[in-house]
């Protein structure tokens, strides 16, 4: 089969490979829609998670089951099904633990395009089918669909980390397709003053049509003088951060007020360290809690997500500003996400 892959550090480019194997309790896919994330952009030009050679990209998609092994009782071949970018080992120690994300060690749960070949080719393999899929509505467009793997996931747990509330005051630090959705899931879960860290215009737009009330846009100042500034110098509440540098922790602490929570979800995909200001932080003691974590994958989650769209709770579609039509596009989409349009929020290739 063909795949587009990692050839290694800085490099990219069409390959070969022979079909993956179906295990017993797996499942074999082929891709309807997918999209270019910037973890592969981490992944391939940063080399945030080390050298990979011929390793097919991806980890986006909903597709068409081809084939399912002799155990898998939820899902048959023509079945179309949404895929989560983390594919836990559900009978793992660590999923037993509660932590079903890091099933092997720490992140091991994501397994597309880090420790197996990702979606970014003509078939792909789904360990643990039943656990792991999730029917696709035939009332949901499969381009937007494509969001529910990574983007509102993971935005959506950047609210869980902070435990947003009814009539809390929160800021979303970095407004691309992540931050979106996490000011889409911070609205619904009640915050009241929405404020939405970003300066592209799309993205600026997009996110007041899923609930931010204020704008604050770091090329018209620091962004903590003008949020203690619009909060009258008593910060927020919460703080979720999906997107910056690592220099992006020390303003969410620096807004954040005492007893607040910090929920991370950002791909730290540079630097050694991640400082803390001491001062901001109450010299250590100043109840401000940093939460960072990796999205929650599993049928359930995206049963539960993909009903929000069902009911019209939740519109991915905003997110989409680039489609394509043709498995060939992938190398274009991915080179969006790289190189980062203005007009640019999220790529999606339709096969």
């Amino acid at each position: 089969m063909k795949g587009y892959a990692m050839l290694g550090l800085g490099r990219t480019g069409w390959i070969e490979k022979g079909m993956p194997k179906c295990g017993p309790l797996d499942a074999i896919v082929k891709p309807i829609a997918v999209s270019p994330c910037t973890s592969d952009v981490h992944t391939v030009w940063e080399g945030a998670i080390g050298d990979r050679h011929d390793m097919i990209l991806g980890h986006e998609a909903v597709g068409e089951v081809v084939e399912v092994g002799s155990l898998v009782t939820s899902f048959k071949p023509g079945d179309r099904v949404i895929v989560p970018a983390i594919t836990p080992d559900w009978g793992s120690l660590e999923a037993q633990n509660g932590f079903s994300v890091h099933s092997g060690g720490m992140l091991a749960g994501w397994k597309f395009s880090n420790f197996k070949d990702g979606v970014f080719g003509e078939y792909f393999h789904v360990n643990e089918a039943d656990a792991n899929l999730a029917l696709l509505p035939d009332s949901v467009d499969p381009a937007a669909a494509v969001m529910l793997s990574d983007m509102v996931p993971t935005g959506f747990h950047g609210v869980e980390l902070a435990k947003v509330e009814f009539g809390e005051s929160v800021a979303v630090i970095g407004i691309g397709p992540v931050g979106l959705m996490a000011v889409a899931g911070a609205a619904l879960h009640g915050a009241s003053h929405l404020y939405a860290v970003g300066s592209r215009h799309n993205c600026i737009e997009a996110a007041k049509q899923y609930g931010a009330t204020d704008i604050i846009n770091y090329r018209e100042g620091d962004i903590v003088e003008q949020i203690m500034e619009k909060t009258h110098g008593q910060g927020v509440d919460k703080v979720i951060v999906a997107g910056g540098t690592v220099d992006t922790i020390m303003q969410a602490v620096e807004v954040v007020k005492p007893g607040g929570i910090i929920g991370n979800v950002n791909y730290f995909g540079e630097g050694d360290y991640i400082r803390i200001p001491r001062i901001a932080w109450g010299c250590g003691m100043g109840h401000k809690t940093i939460a960072g974590g990796l999205m929650p994958g599993g049928r359930l989650r995206m049963e539960k997500l993909v009903s929000l769209m069902e009911t019209g709770r939740l519109d991915t579609s905003k997110l989409l500003t680039h489609r394509f039509k043709g498995f060939e596009h992938i190398e274009e989409a991915l080179m969006l996400m790289k190189d980062k349009p203005r007009d640019l929020i999220k790529p999606v290739v339709v096969i």
